[in-house]
């Protein structure tokens, strides 16, 4: 799998960096999702918690794909300004709320 970034634009005020890639995959399956935030994640220097993979195609009749992904300063701001369903696409979610209290059993 190799890797190239087509274009890279950056916006402040989502405090984010908005890239289009392609994928050259020659002979081998489109690779998923996780596999392409962190190569997305080596490229831009950044962690892959940061990485939001919003779309992955594949070119017919090529072994290429093409595909929009946005790298975030934080995992906060991602999860504060993705979509929740993309969140979860991309295994990026929240910490479950710690309860300082247990319910009581009942007998």
């Amino acid at each position: 799998m190799k890797m190239e970034i087509t274009q890279k634009k950056e916006n402040p005020l989502y405090k984010r960096i908005e890239v289009h890639f392609t994928i050259n995959h020659d002979g081998e399956s489109t690779p998923g999702r996780n596999a392409v935030a962190e190569a997305v994640a080596k490229e831009c220097k950044s962690k892959r918690d940061c990485v939001v993979i919003d779309t992955i195609e594949s070119v017919y009749g090529k072994g290429m794909s093409k595909g929009y992904a946005k790298v975030y300063e934080s995992k906060e701001l991602a999860l504060e300004y993705e979509r929740e369903h993309l969140l979860k696409r991309n295994g990026i979610e929240a910490k479950a709320p710690e309860t300082a209290e247990e319910a009581p059993a009942q007998e």
